[in-house]
């Protein structure tokens, strides 16, 4: 979110009274929901909404032949998706750089974090 001088004077001064942009307290968190199975279309999905920020996340699965230089393990490609509606600065088509970006860095977080047993994932 792009900020204009006199938002970021009100962003400051709300701060110094203990009270967020929005209104909510510093220590006041957002309704957070969880809802799954919401994607006929995947094996597994689910939608999380934060206050009015949501997210939906789906994920499929093929059988596809290991890459050579890994013929142990399975893979993983991770996808995002940021719609026109949401912002008007995404556009439809293939994915912006921010996408990319947002993609790269869920695709690190779940390898780096060892979550997935990638020698599992073969068949």
């Amino acid at each position: 979110m792009k900020m204009n001088k006199d938002q970021k004077i009100h962003l400051l001064k709300s701060l110094q009274k203990d009270i967020r942009y929005d209104g909510r307290k510093k220590e006041q968190f957002r309704d957070v929901v969880v809802e799954l199975g919401i994607s006929h279309s995947a094996e597994g999905s689910a939608r999380v909404k934060i206050g009015k920020t949501e997210v939906l996340a789906g994920v499929k699965m093929a059988l596809e032949e290991p890459y050579p230089d890994t013929p142990d393990k399975g893979n993983l490609m991770v996808n995002a998706e940021l719609l026109p509606a949401s912002n008007p600065e995404f556009e439809p088509g293939p994915p912006g750089e921010e996408a990319i970006e947002i993609s790269r860095v869920i695709d690190r977080g779940v390898r780096e974090s060892k979550a997935i047993d990638f020698e599992k994932l073969c068949v």
